[in-house]
């Protein structure tokens, strides 16, 4: 799966992952690979996502995720 993690400024991430973990604004949520479409707001938090067998840690402020075929794309404030 691919996970892209982009800023007003510029793209933060962007390459293949095992699964990432999100700061639902209803919840904290996990994604892996062939995970169902959804898109949801962010709130303040962080991501967390498998690289390589390593966790990774990103803060963010909030944002918007969208999850579709595999990709998931994460505009962060």
């Amino acid at each position: 799966m691919i996970l892209r993690i982009l800023s007003v400024e510029k793209t933060i991430f962007n390459g293949p992952v095992e699964s990432v973990e999100l700061p639902g604004t209803c919840g904290r949520f996990v994604v892996l690979e062939r995970h169902a479409p959804l898109i949801s707001t962010l709130e303040k938090g962080e991501i967390v996502y498998q690289k390589d067998g390593q966790k990774v840690r990103a803060a963010i402020a909030g944002g918007i995720a969208e999850v579709r075929e595999n990709r998931v794309s994460v505009c962060i404030n």
